[in-house]
């Protein structure tokens, strides 16, 4: 007789995929991991333990990817700069996020471009994507 298949708490998985939501919502915006678990209703260490038994990854390694997901469809699709770009998708720090792209697409942001860039469409002009993603706003 064979083992019988692990009972999944539901209420678990809802709530890891309401907070995986909102960092999906927010990922542009500084993300504070303990805001995060409060929201799903788990001590900061608990449910960075919960979140990586659940996706595989932690928090900040699933936020990351995210945004780098997101920085590569700029760097395809419009003419901003690496550094406006490394801004808009949430990292504060250029030495950062060029680190963490070339761990996740394994070659750096500019390389990239260069690479998605054969033969594609023309890039968007950065202030279309600027004033779409509310960057003239005042302060």
């Amino acid at each position: 007789m064979g083992k019988a298949p692990p009972v999944l708490d539901t209420g678990l998985l809802r709530r890891m995929r309401l907070a995986r939501d909102t960092m999906d919502r927010e990922w542009a915006g500084p993300i504070d991991v303990a805001a995060v678990a409060a929201r799903a209703g788990y001590s900061r260490y608990h449910f960075v333990r919960l979140f990586s038994e659940v996706y595989g990854e932690t928090p900040g390694a699933y936020l990351a990817r995210r945004r780098i997901e997101r920085a590569q469809d700029l760097l395809r699709t419009t003419d901003l700069t690496v550094t406006e770009i490394c801004m808009l998708v949430g990292f504060t720090s250029l030495g950062t996020f060029c680190t963490r792209f070339k761990q996740e697409a394994g070659m750096t942001p500019t390389a990239f471009r260069r690479w998605a860039r054969t033969g594609g469409a023309p890039a968007v002009p950065g202030c279309f994507v600027l004033l779409w993603a509310g960057g003239f706003r005042k302060k």
